[in-house]
C-alpha cells in the first residue's frame, strides 16, 4: 500500500478548499517588535508582524531577555530530566510561586505549553475523580476538549456563554456527582469575554467545582495581570486557574494554580507532568522575570487598550467588517477560505503586513477572518498603513463592508 498516495489525496483536498495551511517563514528582530525579518520570497525582506500572541511584545523585553541569558550562564540550556528525575531546579520553584502569588492561590505548578496543561489537568481531575462529569463551554479551546476526551469523564456541553443553559445543565445531574465545569475567560477566535460572575454563581449553586483558562487574559488584564478573574475580583472564588507564558508573558510554557492538594494531586497523578522533561531554567526565569514585571508595571496594559481602541475606530471609520468584543483580539470577518488566503497574501506581498489567515476547523467554515492583535508596540503609524491596506484591498477584492 503506497501510503504517501493516501497522504496527498487528502492533502490535495485541503488545499482545493483553500484552508490548507501555508506557513510564513519568519526571523524576529529582537529589539525592534512587531518587525520581523521575512524569508518567503516573494515578500518583502521586513514585514509588520499583525498576528502573534506575544501580545505585549514581553518576549523582547530586556528584563525578560537578560533573565534568560544570566539563567543560561547560571544553569546551562536544559533542565536535566522530568521534575521527579533530576529537573526541578529553583528557577521553577521560584516561578511557580509568583504564578500563585499572581492569583492568589496556595500553589501553582509548571507545565511545558498551555495546551499540556490543559490536557493533563483536565484528563487527571475528570479520569481520578470517581463518578465525575465535565461541563464544558462549546466552544472551549481544542486542548480542553482533548483533555476532557482523554479523561473519559462524562462530558455535557453547555451554550457558549451561557449560564442559563449551564444551570439547567448542572440541575439535570446526580447531587452527589464530582462536577467540573470548564470554560475560558477570553476566547480567542471571536475574542469575546465569559460573564464570569453569573457562571461561578451557577457553579457555586450546584457545589461545582471551576476550571477556568485564562490563556488569553493573563498579562492583560487586572491591575497585577492576573487576568479577566483578577479584573472582575473573582479569582479567589474560582477552584482552579490555568493559564499560559507563552503569550502576553511572551516565553513559553503552561501553568495551573489552586489550592495545595489540588495541585499535589495533578503532580502526583498526571502523565503530561510526571513523564516530559522540565522547561528549561532560562525559560522558567525568564517567564517569571516577565510575569514579576507586568505584576508591577501597568504602563504595557495601558498602552496596548490605546492601540486596540485606535484600531477598531479606524476600521469603524473606513467600514471595514470586524468582530464587536471587549477584548484586544480583532478578528476582521471575510467569510471565504480563498479570499482569505488572497487577502493574507497581499497584505504580506504588497504591504509588508503579515497576517495569518484563520479558517476551517479553527473556525466554522463561512467565519474565515484575519485576526489581529495590535500591541503596544505598533505605532500609530502602523496601525494607519494597515487600515489603507485593508481599505485598498476591500476595493480590489469586492468584499462586502457588511458585518454579519
Amino acid at each position: 500500500m503506497d501510503f504517501d498516495v493516501l497522504f496527498q489525496t487528502q492533502l490535495d483536498a485541503l488545499k482545493e478548499e483553500g484552508n490548507y495551511r501555508v506557513f510564513a517563514e519568519l526571523e524576529r528582530k529582537s529589539g525592534a517588535f512587531p518587525r520581523a525579518l521575512c524569508h518567503d520570497t516573494e515578500a518583502p525582506d521586513e514585514v509588520t508582524v499583525w498576528c502573534s500572541n506575544d501580545y505585549l511584545g514581553m518576549g523582547q523585553h530586556p528584563t525578560v531577555t537578560n533573565a534568560m541569558k544570566d539563567a543560561i550562564d547560571l544553569c546551562g540550556a536544559g533542565a536535566g530530566g522530568t521534575r521527579n528525575i533530576s529537573g526541578t531546579n529553583h528557577a521553577h520553584k521560584l516561578l511557580e510561586a509568583e504564578l500563585a502569588g499572581l492569583h492568589g492561590k496556595q500553589d501553582a505548578l509548571l507545565f511545558t505549553s498551555g495546551y499540556v496543561s490543559n490536557w493533563a489537568a483536565l484528563s487527571t481531575l475528570g479520569g481520578r475523580l470517581p463518578d465525575a462529569v465535565i461541563l464544558s463551554d462549546e466552544l472551549n479551546h481544542a486542548s480542553m476538549i482533548e483533555g476532557i476526551r482523554h479523561s473519559r469523564a462524562t462530558k455535557v456541553i453547555w451554550k457558549h456563554n451561557d449560564p442559563e443553559d449551564l444551570d439547567r445543565k448542572l440541575a439535570s445531574l446526580p447531587a452527589n456527582a464530582p462536577k467540573i465545569v470548564a470554560f475560558e475567560s477570553v476566547y480567542s477566535m471571536d475574542g469575546d469575554i465569559c460573564p464570569m460572575k453569573e457562571i461561578v454563581e451557577v457553579a457555586q449553586k450546584h457545589g461545582a467545582m471551576t476550571y477556568l483558562d485564562e490563556v488569553h487574559a493573563v498579562g492583560l488584564y487586572g491591575p497585577h495581570g492576573g487576568g479577566i478573574s483578577e479584573r472582575e475580583g473573582l479569582a479567589d472564588q474560582i477552584t482552579l486557574i490555568e493559564g499560559t507564558l507563552g503569550k502576553a508573558y511572551g516565553v513559553v510554557g503552561g501553568y495551573v494554580t489552586g489550592s495545595e492538594a489540588m495541585c499535589d494531586f495533578i503532580r502526583s497523578f498526571s502523565s503530561g507532568f510526571i513523564f516530559t522533561t522540565a522547561l528549561p531554567p532560562a525559560v522558567a526565569a525568564a517567564a517569571q522575570a516577565s510575569v514579576r514585571h507586568l505584576r508591577q508595571s501597568d504602563q504595557e496594559r495601558k498602552t496596548h487598550r490605546e492601540r486596540v481602541a485606535y484600531l477598531r475606530k479606524r476600521l469603524d471609520q473606513e467600514g471595514i467588517p470586524h468582530m464587536d468584543n471587549e477584548s484586544h483580539i480583532i478578528p476582521v470577518m471575510i467569510k471565504d477560505p480563498v479570499k482569505c488566503r488572497m487577502l493574507s497574501d497581499y497584505l504580506m506581498q504588497r504591504y509588508g503586513i503579515y497576517v495569518q489567515p484563520i479558517n476551517y476547523p479553527t473556525v466554522p467554515k463561512g467565519t474565515e477572518r484575519l485576526r489581529f492583535t495590535p500591541s503596544p508596540l505598533h505605532s500609530i503609524e502602523d496601525i494607519e498603513h494597515l487600515v489603507f491596506a485593508l481599505k485598498d484591498l476591500w476595493k480590489q477584492c469586492a468584499i462586502s463592508h457588511a458585518v454579519a
